[in-house]
């Protein structure tokens, strides 16, 4: 004969399963808010969605910049190609181009902004990409010292699991708020960021210590780097192999100082060439492609006043390259129609 449970017990069972439900309802109603609210605006719901950019850093903002119909260019890379700004590129080129640049990535996140970008626009009047010294990994995974949200950019399971973080939650709250204030800020809708002024509140270009810095030779082997392969090169093939042909394409090795080119023979030289030859190979099997080369010789590269340090320039050499930039996506197109 089977023992009824005493009624503490059952009042315990009840309880816990009371409990269990109601934590089940609220993980349930907050992943529901958070989708609807869509916290960074990926586009996954457009019910609160009002085409604005809400305050915030370039890894996030990413999500709704690239996927803005409203710009048929854009440029992707690090902070080497933040200071190419988009509106001056849509002036000398008619392109409404986005900056979708995010500091401190490399090739595997460049190439993940690529390929959301590409989602939301599969027929792009033209791209810029910055190659710069972290395509040059031994690594085919690229590795990063810092955070990417994939997350925002991947499919729908990664989303969902992404929300289920605690800055997820905060932006959720954050976004609400936003969304309510009838004196909401928004940020630069194309991504233009002049971070000059920054620097100089740091010192660079006046503080003695940051200058003589900016002017310490680099020696052959400060950093490991070999001969290659690298396998940046088949991972841009692929990467390109969704661009359509008629897609104006420009590849920027930017500009560095000229005491941080390595030495001349050097072991380091040789590699740096070997993989911008590489990427240079790679980038052929585009037709309709074009590199600007700012690590060949050019005579700004030894002003000091033109670099905050020996891999990030200024405003004056970011307008000329932009120039460049301009006028290589202007002979594309008109090569095109001949």
């Amino acid at each position: 004969m089977a023992l009824a449970h005493p009624p503490q017990d059952r009042a315990w069972r009840g309880f816990t399963r009371a409990l269990l439900l109601a934590m089940a309802g609220l993980f349930v109603a907050y992943l529901a808010l958070a989708v609807v609210v869509d916290p960074y605006d990926t586009g996954r719901s457009t019910l609160l969605s009002r085409g604005a950019v809400r305050p915030q850093g370039p890894r996030t903002a990413s999500a709704l910049r690239g996927r803005d119909l409203a710009y048929a260019g854009a440029v992707i890379g690090n902070s080497h190609i933040q200071l190419i700004e988009p509106a001056a590129l849509t002036r000398s080129t008619g392109i409404p181009f986005v900056q979708l640049s995010v500091p401190a990535t490399g090739p595997s996140e460049q190439f993940a902004l690529l390929g959301w970008y590409l989602k939301h626009h599969p027929r792009p009047e033209a791209i810029v990409l910055s190659a710069d010294a972290f395509w040059c990994s031994d690594d085919p995974s690229f590795p990063s010292e810092h955070g990417f949200p994939y997350w925002l950019l991947g499919d729908w399971p990664a989303y969902l699991q992404g929300l289920l973080r605690f800055t997820a939650a905060q932006e959720t709250i954050n976004r609400l708020g936003w969304l309510l204030n009838p004196r909401r800020k928004q940020a630069v809708a194309d991504g233009w960021w002049d971070y000059e002024a920054n620097y100089l509140s740091q010192g660079f270009g006046r503080d003695p210590a940051k200058k003589a810095a900016l002017e310490r030779p680099v020696g052959p082997e400060t950093e490991p780097h070999h001969g290659g392969p690298f396998p940046v090169g088949d991972r841009l093939r692929a990467e390109l192999a969704r661009i359509p042909a008629e897609t104006a394409l420009v590849l920027v090795f930017p500009p560095v100082y000229a005491r941080a080119e390595p030495p001349a023979g050097s072991p380091r030289e040789a590699a740096e060439s070997a993989c911008r030859a590489e990427v240079r190979a790679a980038l052929a099997v585009h037709p309709r492609n074009t590199v600007i080369d700012g690590r060949a010789g050019r005579s700004e590269a030894n002003n000091p006043d033109l670099f905050f340090d020996q891999t990030h320039y200024r405003l004056p050499l970011a307008r000329s390259l932009t120039g460049e930039i301009a006028a290589a996506i202007v002979r594309l197109r008109t090569h095109a129609t001949e």
